[in-house]
């Protein structure tokens, strides 16, 4: 039952994320995506086949990279790093969201076994919400770490200045790399890099839903 409920939060986090950064490309004058169909909440549109595989298979899954063409924007770089920041604030608002149903009590996060076993909407969609907090905002912080290809990498290109355009371009580079290690060092070791970053998110997750 955790696991239906977490997959339908992530499909919901990673097609408000792809949609936001292609409405934002878009309100900035490169309709690259919108062309594609990606100006849409049809998860169908955003989901990668590999990451839908693993969505299904292990209850994580990412979104189809949404193209975007620099020299459309209307703000250049500038506006190259407001794509990629449009990303993770939309999943801050959807966690900030979910949390405000329970906050005003719409829904109750005290769901019972026997409640969702009777496949009780309401309580359905109370374990979705939970998981949605938490997600989200997982998804807004890993995002913006400053690693190509996150949105946080994206960013930085965005606002670096030209004298930082050398360290730019080795990040761009080996970013991935770093990236992968991180990764492959929080599920296959104990030292658990991602971990010091995440483990406050379910903090957050908590003061926000009013636990």
């Amino acid at each position: 039952m955790w696991f239906v409920a977490i997959a339908v939060s992530l499909l919901i986090a990673i097609t408000f994320h792809e949609a936001s950064h292609a409405v934002t490309a878009l309100r900035l004058g490169d309709d690259t995506a919108s062309r594609l169909g990606r100006v849409t909440l049809n998860p169908k549109r955003h989901l990668d086949p590999a990451g839908t595989v693993m969505l299904l298979i292990v209850g994580f899954g990412w979104g189809k990279p949404v193209p975007v063409n620099p020299s459309r924007l209307r703000t250049g770089r500038t506006g190259m790093a407001m794509v990629s920041a449009a990303g993770p604030m939309a999943n801050v608002a959807l966690a900030v969201g979910f949390a405000l149903l329970f906050r005003i009590g719409v829904l109750d996060g005290s769901i019972t076994r026997d409640e969702l076993q009777s496949l009780s909407p309401m309580a359905w969609a109370s374990l979705i919400a939970w998981y949605g907090v938490a997600l989200n905002l997982l998804l807004a912080v890993f995002n913006l770490l400053p690693l190509p290809p996150l949105d946080g990498g994206g960013i930085i290109q965005g606002i670096a200045p030209r004298s930082w355009w050398p360290a730019v371009r080795q990040l761009r580079r080996f970013g991935p790399i770093v990236l992968i290690g991180l990764i492959a060092l929080t599920f296959a070791t104990d030292i658990d890099p991602l971990g010091y970053v995440f483990r406050p998110v379910y903090a957050v997750a908590d003061a926000l839903r009013g636990v």
